[in-house]
């Protein structure tokens, strides 16, 4: 039988009753639902606003200005307790960047060398790596961040008993230690020449390459990477008039001062966070590679490419579509589970905004602005990521 159609719209039944004419009866459902949830918010905001106006309690950004009066001990930028809730808002959104994108960097490197090692011929290496993906995907992370914590603040000394391997180097139930440059001019010559390093082995890896598409030679590209980039730090070292000016951190009363600290609430997420996310990457990795034909690999092999060079030239790339969708996912976990970090004390954006939200009682303002950039930052990395994965899609010509 033939579907007979309405001239005033398509899916209109002739003949048939109002509420029996799938479009109205789609347009009625779907007026309904919208005004159930207009009418949910209203009443919901209207009840939210009498409530606070009750307790005097003001609506707005407006305590953003006002002055903090805590103290955040893991600052990337300067700040003290006289600067405003706005600022310290700002140093918990860094802190949680940074986190995140350290944690990301070497997530990415751990799992991609676990996922590969996860298909090794090797007895040993193929258990060990499946043992270790199975064991940190399958404990909670906030259990894992417990763990480490307890461990370092336990396990290492106390300031006056740190470890000193090397002159200027510190590790104490404190934290990590370390020296830093001075940003005088000698570290902007230094800067120029590491800048002009990395230029020329950049230059080099684009010819290594061009040389090998066109007749298959295959230069070095690792080592003269490295050399080239030292070379050129090197020579600006040695150019730069007054030297490099070099802040060592030494011991004052019951913590070191100066240099660079890397503290043990950083240390011991970014480790959770590193070594859990990095055993859903390894998957991700062992599955794309899974996906590549066999043949693949025996014909990079005829043509005489090395195991390393066949993966990271032949069969990565061909895996790059299964891999990436996944680890999007995992990438923007990795931003999100950051928010375990104020169990263990790290000074992230949770923990100032709770903070915040504790001294000002502005909850629903603290709240908001928590999930807004959490928000934004995973769609920012979803896009990124998006993006990515296109540029690297294989095409069919």
């Amino acid at each position: 039988m033939k579907n007979v159609t309405h001239p005033s719209g398509a899916g209109a039944i002739p003949g048939s009753s109002f509420w029996n004419q799938p479009v109205y009866r789609s347009l009625i459902i779907q007026a309904i639902t919208f005004a159930l949830i207009a009418g949910t918010g209203y009443y919901l905001i209207s009840n939210l606003v009498m409530n606070l106006n009750a307790r005097n309690i003001p609506i707005g950004l407006d305590f953003l200005a006002q002055r903090a009066g805590f103290d955040i001990g893991d600052a990337a930028i300067t700040y003290t307790a006289q600067d405003s809730y706005g600022r310290a808002f700002v140093v918990g959104i860094i802190n949680t960047l940074k986190v995140s994108l350290i944690s990301i960097l070497l997530a990415t490197v751990i799992g991609i060398v676990i996922g590969i090692a996860r298909l090794s011929p090797n007895w040993l290496v193929k258990n060990l790596t499946r043992g270790y993906v199975e064991y940190m995907r399958n404990v909670p992370l906030l259990l894992q961040l417990f763990f480490w914590y307890a461990l370092l603040t336990h396990a290492l000394p106390s300031a006056r008993q740190a470890f000193n391997p090397v002159p200027g180097v510190f590790l104490s139930n404190r934290g990590l230690f370390l020296p830093t440059l001075e940003s005088d001019s000698g570290f902007y010559f230094l800067l120029f020449g590491l800048l002009a390093g990395l230029t020329a082995a950049l230059i080099w890896r684009f010819r290594a390459n061009t040389l090998q598409k066109g007749t298959g030679r295959q230069l070095p590209v690792f080592w003269p990477f490295i050399a080239l980039l030292a070379t050129g730090g090197l020579v600006g070292w040695l150019l730069s008039p007054q030297g490099i000016t070099v802040d060592m951190p030494a011991l004052k009363g019951f913590n070191f001062k100066g240099g660079i600290e890397i503290t043990t609430e950083f240390f011991c997420l970014m480790i959770g966070l590193v070594t859990y996310t990095s055993a859903f990457i390894a998957e991700n990795v062992r599955s794309g590679i899974l996906a590549v034909n066999k043949g693949q690999q025996e014909a990079a092999s005829s043509l005489g490419l090395s195991p390393v060079r066949s993966q990271r030239l032949v069969i990565l790339p061909q895996a790059l579509r299964v891999i990436i969708p996944p680890t999007t996912s995992q990438y923007m976990n990795v931003i999100k589970n950051s928010s375990l970090g104020v169990a263990i004390g790290y000074s992230d954006l949770v923990s100032v905004g709770g903070t915040t939200l504790n001294q000002t009682g502005q909850a629903v303002e603290c709240i908001s602005l928590i999930m807004l950039v959490y928000l934004c930052t995973s769609l920012a990395t979803s896009l990124f990521m998006n993006w990515y994965n296109a540029s690297v899609a294989l095409t069919e010509r």
